[in-house]
């Protein structure tokens, strides 16, 4: 997938619907002002029957076109008060039947439009107070209605283009694993052939034993790879022991002037994991740690029992990272190191919260004092 490709794709679905959104309440807005137009000489041409109806004497004279005027106006509210402000009559008022909330809506009228004045033919006045029809209110808000459609149909979209990526980049580094492991494996069998034939040559016994040690080591990576993109065996292990092995290796290969060390007030913790997988974590973090610090560098992994999870946390007292930095440098690429595939963090997060299904996170940084990264995991 080209993820340059897919940028200016979703940019482009981002800028189709702000002008549909725009189109959308630019038009809707005309139409709105035009219907409310209307409606003004709905109410005008109502107002103006009814003074008729007041004004008439004459027996004789044709009523019905004025009836039919009053009569048709069926959407706008309208009420009809006289001058001391009692209520005449009123039109289309939904759920208003007594005086009370008749006169609440005409408080509300009134803050909308001014009322209608009507100078009957005996010099008393009435008036005619009404507000926007049901249907012009729901016009008005058609535009948020689009926009949350819209806004919605952006979200989905981004979140499919995101899984996509994801997925790609997910496919691609599972690949490159397994890769990277069948690359190794090959030589590595040799290797160990050839390590049997240094033993039945009757060899230097500490020169196989540290030729066998670089092997394990090299068959652990093959492993670890291997598993990237498969879903590992998770089994009950005791975590001290492991993290003491994983502080012990780290240890024989730092500065002198760097100490690690593990706290923990326990000898044996059951906790259900990867021991080739959670060890990569381990070594990966404190590699970070190593990288961040200038001299005199202190490390300690401390290990917490809960009732139903453990706390690892690896505190050094490197260069720390900026808060705004918390989460992206989980982020696959992310790297502040002038040579590397910033992709070390980010299979930890995969290890611990995809095969694992806990929690990778840095807690605080304070540069050269103290920067905290929590490992959460259920026992």
């Amino acid at each position: 997938m080209d993820f340059k490709f897919e940028g200016a794709a979703y940019k482009g679905l981002v800028l189709l619907a702000f002008i549909i959104i725009a189109v959308t309440f630019l038009y809707t807005n005309n139409l709105a002002n035009q219907l409310k137009l209307e409606e003004d000489k709905k109410v005008a041409l109502w107002a103006k029957a009814t003074k008729e109806l007041s004004d008439i004497n004459d027996s004789s004279y044709d009523i019905s076109f004025v009836f039919e005027v009053v009569n048709n106006n069926t959407t706008v509210p309208v009420i009809q008060t006289n001058q001391a402000g009692e209520i005449i009559a009123h039109r289309n008022i939904l759920k208003s039947n007594s005086d009370k909330e008749l006169q609440d809506q005409i408080s509300l009228m009134k803050r909308k439009y001014k009322p209608i004045e009507i100078e009957l033919i005996d010099g008393t006045k009435e008036y005619i107070y009404y507000k926007d029809s049901r249907l012009l209110q729901r016009l008005k808000y058609f535009p948020l209605f689009m926009f949350l459609i819209i806004a919605a149909f952006m979200l989905i979209a981004y979140s499919a283009f995101s899984n996509a990526r994801i997925a790609q980049q997910n496919k691609v580094w599972t690949g490159m694993a397994k890769e990277t492991a069948h690359q190794i494996g090959t030589p590595l069998s040799s290797l160990i052939g050839w390590l049997e034939y240094l033993k039945q040559k009757n060899t230097d016994n500490s020169v196989v034993k540290e030729i066998e040690k670089d092997l394990n080591r090299l068959n652990t990576i093959a492993s670890r790879f291997s598993k990237i993109g498969s879903l590992p065996k998770l089994e009950k292990l005791n975590i001290v022991s492991i993290l003491q092995s994983s502080v012990n290796y780290m240890e024989k290969r730092i500065s002198s002037k760097t100490s690690i060390k593990l706290k923990t007030k326990n000898k044996k913790i059951l906790v259900l994991m990867n021991k080739d997988l959670f060890e990569w974590v381990i070594e990966n973090i404190i590699k970070n740690s190593i990288d961040a610090i200038n001299q005199n560098g202190q490390i300690s992994v401390e290990l917490t029992d809960k009732k139903d999870d453990v706390f690892i946390d690896i505190i050094d007292n490197g260069k720390g990272v900026k808060k705004t930095l918390f989460k992206q440098i989980f982020q696959p690429g992310f790297t502040s190191k002038k040579r590397g595939w910033g992709l070390g963090l980010s299979l930890v997060k995969r290890i611990i919260e995809d095969y694992h299904k806990g929690e990778v996170r840095i807690v605080k940084s304070i540069p050269n004092k103290e920067t905290m990264v929590r490992i959460l995991l259920k026992k």
